[in-house]
């Protein structure tokens, strides 16, 4: 069941079994006050192309997402808070690199703000108050994470989790980090526009294209 974008409820939302791999069990998100939708208004307020880079579980379901935001240019998977040399999907799957699977995301801003991206990131992405995992995908390349990348966007998103929080959006707290963006590296070649590529594998199936549709049935005026 999906919410109405006017409706204080939130949907279920499914984790994969491992990093990208077939699951069987899901996680519900918590119901309360407004939703993300509702928390900031949706007005862009600078002009040009800039990049907001987000972690929140598998990176597919989170490139599905945002390639379906108009206003949004590029998205492409990859690794962000480790080393360079340890920025190979083996090695942050053992949940020891400090790296976080992640989604940079290049967007024009007199189109798409990034307010209306944190919407998303928030609403539908992922859930924010799973610590260092999504559904029964455990480990700390799994956490809930919004690199900045100035001032600005450090400002925005803790004020938007400042205002979820005393919104009471969710029962329980908002594990988000906010963290200054050092580097971000591409992931594998294979990992790219996974949904496109595998529309009809199973775990797409279960977990990522019912984000996809929940991205379309909330927020209608963004989904394209």
């Amino acid at each position: 069941m999906y919410v109405n974008y006017f409706k204080f409820l939130f949907v279920l939302l499914c984790g994969a079994a491992t990093a990208c791999s077939i699951a069987e069990s899901s996680s519900k998100r918590a119901a309360a006050a407004p939703s993300p939708a509702a928390v900031v208004a949706a007005v862009p307020t600078s002009k040009g192309e800039q990049t907001a880079v987000f972690a929140g579980g598998c990176f597919w379901g989170l490139e599905a997402v945002f390639e379906h935001v108009k206003g949004v240019s590029n998205v492409t998977s990859g690794y962000s808070g480790g080393a360079a040399k340890t920025a190979n999907y083996d090695a942050v799957g053992t949940g020891k690199t400090g790296h976080a699977e992640a989604v940079k995301i290049t967007f024009n801003s007199s189109k798409v703000s990034y307010e209306q991206l944190l919407k998303v990131f928030f609403a539908v992405a992922h859930d924010p108050t799973e610590l260092n995992r999504q559904g029964p995908d455990t480990g700390t390349q799994y956490r809930s994470a919004i690199f900045y990348a100035n001032d600005e966007q450090k400002r925005t998103a803790q004020s938007f989790i400042d205002k979820l929080t005393a919104d009471k959006v969710f029962a329980k707290p908002i594990v988000t980090q906010v963290v200054a963006l050092k580097n971000y590296y591409p992931a594998e070649d294979y990992h790219q526009d996974y949904l496109a590529q595998h529309p009809n594998e199973p775990y797409i199936v279960v977990h990522d294209k019912p984000k996809v549709e929940n991205l379309r049935k909330q927020f209608p005026d963004l989904y394209r």
